[in-house]
């Protein structure tokens, strides 16, 4: 393997947790409802597709703005997960509770959405940058599947605030990336 597909590959997969800390912490206070282990099973396979979806949808967008309009494809991906960053952040520190509902059809469907609506917008801005699309799908839906099952087992053990660090975290680091590509890209 070459060096840069490697470091690829790292960037990806941190990327890849941060938007699935979102899932994760969402997790854990759905976790709380007790659900069965069938459910559990369900909901990851679930949100894992949407997070391989969105970001496809949004890397093809990204692609195609990038051919067009080069350097400053780039620069717009960096505002956006920054944009991403901050929302993530500010939503969790001055955002209201969410309210439970019932993870199965449609709510599941809304619930994945609603978690994977970032990697539609982290999409666009890789596939600005140029990044490679099976990588990026595979660990983001992978990642995304993993801490979504842990976030859902985990819920079931401890107390439901602990996911607002999660949100925090992911929101950082997405912020990070974004600095990334607005100042350290070539």
């Amino acid at each position: 393997m070459s060096s840069t597909l490697i470091e690829e590959m790292i960037t990806l997969t941190i990327m890849g947790s941060a938007l699935g800390l979102d899932a994760f912490s969402v997790g854990l206070g759905m976790g709380v409802i007790q659900l069965k282990f069938r459910q559990i099973l369900n909901i990851g396979i679930v949100i894992g597709l949407f997070h391989v979806i969105m970001p496809l949808l949004g890397m093809i967008i990204g692609y195609e703005l990038s051919d067009k309009f080069g350097r400053i494809s780039v620069l717009l991906g960096g505002v956006l997960l920054l944009g991403i960053g901050f929302h993530m952040i500010y939503s969790t520190l001055f955002g209201k509770e969410e309210n439970k509902f019932s993870p199965t059809g449609i709510g599941l469907l809304l619930f994945a959405f609603s978690v994977s609506v970032d990697s539609f917008s982290v999409g666009i801005s890789l596939g600005t940058f140029g990044a490679k699309t099976w990588l990026t799908i595979l660990l983001f839906g992978i990642i995304s599947t993993i801490l979504t099952w842990a976030g859902l087992l985990l819920g079931r053990r401890v107390e439901q605030e602990l996911g607002k660090f999660g949100e925090l975290l992911g929101g950082s680091v997405l912020l990070l990336f974004g600095l990334k590509l607005l100042f350290f890209s070539t």
